[in-house]
């Protein structure tokens, strides 16, 4: 199993945290992995808010692919409809550049009204600004030249310097938890990325059309898709599921306040309708019934426990890759640290050698 360590710079949860400490952890964990293991460090673009603050994600993997020179770095995600396709194609040509054809490409449309609004950018126009910019910059770092004529880029034939060094091909991730995003996944080839948020069972039946989707596109198997998720990892399973019901708790109640998903607006936003969905269901459950539902979905306990817990999943879900997240939700830096060293220790040699799931162990493996 491929497994990656998610960065996700955030202050929410904690008292008196400057920024600066929240970088300073956030990379000194990533260090600890890449010495550990992991075959990949990712991390988000966020803006403005203690939710999450990486305004250019690619700019930061530049930096960790000169501190961690062995591991592969990724975006989970860059949000396509707040970028000019133009530099996204640079930048990533860049990347792909410095790491060596180590750079992992994730692409998203962005889901957060404050954020839109701050780029000026109707989240209603998020779905084709996304459908028309991907394949602007996919053909780009194929190709070497990037052009359009679409509803929103008009870009002219344009030579992409440094060229594109590597092919990309098993290397283009988009995050896909709505229908139409699991379609643009599917149709961009990209390996799915989904978060750990909601029991597994209820993620299968997009998952199982996302692969259905990719063989009639493409005539060809899908690749893994990418599962991000959010574990607190200890010896006590007692004092784990206590820390893991305070800060998982706590992240859950930071993504209902950044994405407002107790408000009504994803009633009348373009494109968001499987939003809407997770809004009610929130808004009956209320957040102790979201954070119960997130714990079944995201690992916490003993090493054996999530271990155990992700052999299920497997069985559920088939083959995936796996993005960890270990600092979140006012986590305190020792607990991450302690966690991402013994997961390291004991859950990580585990995953890896597992062979593929067998066939029929899940319906659509």
């Amino acid at each position: 199993m491929d497994v990656g360590m998610m960065m996700l710079f955030t202050s929410y949860g904690w008292e008196d945290c400057p920024d600066g400490r929240v970088w300073e952890e956030e990379i000194r964990l990533a260090r600890i992995a890449a010495d550990s293991g992991f075959d990949c460090l990712w991390s988000a673009e966020h803006h403005f808010n203690d939710y999450s603050f990486v305004p250019d994600n690619m700019h930061l993997m530049a930096h960790m692919t000169a501190l961690c020179p062995g591991i592969d770095v990724g975006t989970a995600a860059v949000i396509l409809p707040w970028h000019d396709p133009l530099r996204v194609a640079e930048n990533a040509a860049v990347l792909d550049l410095l790491s060596k054809g180590r750079f992992r490409f994730g692409i998203g449309r962005g889901l957060a009204r404050r954020e839109f609004a701050a780029f000026r950018v109707s989240m209603d126009e998020s779905r084709e600004r996304f459908d028309e910019a991907a394949p602007m910059i996919l053909d780009a770092l194929r190709t070497g030249f990037i052009e359009g004529n679409g509803k929103f880029y008009k870009q002219p034939r344009t030579e992409i310097r440094p060229r594109p060094q590597h092919s990309f091909e098993g290397r283009i991730y988009a995050v896909a938890s709505s229908e139409d995003s699991v379609n643009s996944a599917a149709r961009l080839g990209a390996h799915m990325v989904m978060f750990a948020d909601r029991p597994w069972e209820m993620r299968l039946p997009a998952i199982e059309r996302g692969r259905e989707l990719h063989r009639m596109y493409h005539g060809t198997e899908p690749p893994h898709i990418m599962l991000t998720e959010f574990c607190v990892c200890g010896t006590d399973l007692a004092e784990t599921e206590e820390e893991a019901r305070r800060y998982q708790g706590k992240f859950v109640e930071s993504n209902f306040h950044h994405y407002e998903f107790l408000g009504e607006h994803f009633r009348t936003v373009k494109g968001y309708d499987a939003y809407q969905q997770k809004a009610e269901i929130a808004r009956k459950g209320g957040l102790e019934g979201a954070i119960a539902g997130f714990m079944q979905a995201a690992s916490w306990g003993t090493p054996d426990r999530i271990l155990r817990g992700l052999e299920e999943r497997r069985k559920i879900l088939g083959d995936f890759e796996l993005n960890v997240a270990f600092r979140f939700g006012g986590t305190p830096y020792e607990v991450a640290e302690r966690g991402l060293r013994l997961f390291a220790r004991e859950v990580l040699p585990v995953l890896k050698s597992w062979g593929p799931a067998r066939a029929g162990q899940a319906a659509a493996a």
